[in-house]
């Protein structure tokens, strides 16, 4: 198994990049990895850093390769999209507790949509090429990740719904 280059170092301001018991201490804390085992958490910790976005900061671009995600701590995320005609749509904001990304997880691992800090925020950032690679050797860690992924993704699903729905009713 090769290891993908992560060298384009991601937006954000690197707060801490070795893993530290604070580190692994705000994994834990993080609701999105609540029940997660002592082992999985020590692995996530081996592909992750905390990171700190200023306001207006991109996080991610729509289209540009996906190669990580992010536990959003303290602030908010805009999840956005260009239309043609239309320019930048917000799809959906997201706040502390919530996951930002999965695109990494699943081929062709581009991103679907951009980010964007709307105030300072602070994140645990996770290099998605090497967990990839560790899901692939611990299933059971990847089955969990993807337990969590596919749930998240379902309720930012449901939440877009139901904003459209309101929408087509206001219209």
């Amino acid at each position: 198994m090769t290891v993908q280059d992560d060298s384009a170092t991601p937006p954000g301001t690197i707060i801490e990049t070795v893993h530290t018991p604070a580190l692994l201490e705000a994994i834990k804390e993080h609701p999105f990895l609540k029940g997660m085992s002592d082992q999985q958490m020590s692995t996530l910790a081996e592909c992750a850093m905390l990171k700190k976005f200023a306001e207006n900061e991109m996080i991610f671009r729509e289209h540009e390769p996906a190669n990580r995600f992010y536990l959003i701590q303290e602030g908010n995320v805009v999840i956005e999209s260009e239309v043609v005609e239309r320019g930048t749509v917000t799809i959906q904001t997201i706040g502390p507790g919530e996951v930002l990304g999965w695109s990494w997880l699943f081929p062709p691992y581009h991103w679907h949509f951009s980010a964007r800090a709307t105030e300072e925020t602070r994140a645990i950032f996770f290099y998605g090429t090497r967990l990839r690679e560790w899901c692939e050797k611990d299933r059971i860690l990847g089955y969990e990740l993807i337990q969590r992924m596919a749930a998240a993704g379902i309720q930012r699903l449901q939440s877009t719904r139901r904003r459209l729905i309101e929408a087509l009713g206001n219209g």
